[in-house]
């Protein structure tokens, strides 16, 4: 009893699979147009989330050294602020803890030595 439900089960899993495998391969060229557009969609995505918190950063900024910081930073600025933010999501995994600090810091030191030369400008 118990052998006859499972060859059973896996016909129906053959057959679904099979049915499946031939849709898949007749519609492989609308699969592989999808397929880049949802990574087109997703670096968007993520490109336009870098810009508008980068934008937010800069405005603060500007509201503190009177319009001094140039709009040039607010995509390097967004995407430390992504790469912070992931940080820390995932902080609880040391080595790669790490290894993003030492990014984030040296990304957020050259971004203030810009910040600062752009303000030492008359």
């Amino acid at each position: 009893m118990f052998n006859n439900r499972i060859v059973i089960i896996l016909g129906v899993v053959a057959l679904v699979l099979g049915i499946g495998l031939c849709v898949v391969g007749q519609e492989a060229e609308l699969l592989r147009e999808t397929a880049a557009g949802a990574g087109d969609l997703a670096l968007t995505y993520i490109d336009s989330t870098a810009t508008y918190i980068g934008q937010g950063i800069v405005y603060v900024l500007n509201l503190i050294t009177k319009d001094r910081v140039t709009r040039d930073l607010e995509k390097p600025i967004g995407y430390l602020g992504i790469i912070t933010g992931i940080l820390l999501v995932f902080a609880l995994l040391d080595a790669a803890r790490k290894i993003i600090w030492i990014g984030i810091i040296v990304g957020w030191v050259l971004l203030i030595i810009r910040i600062v030369l752009d303000g030492l400008k008359v």
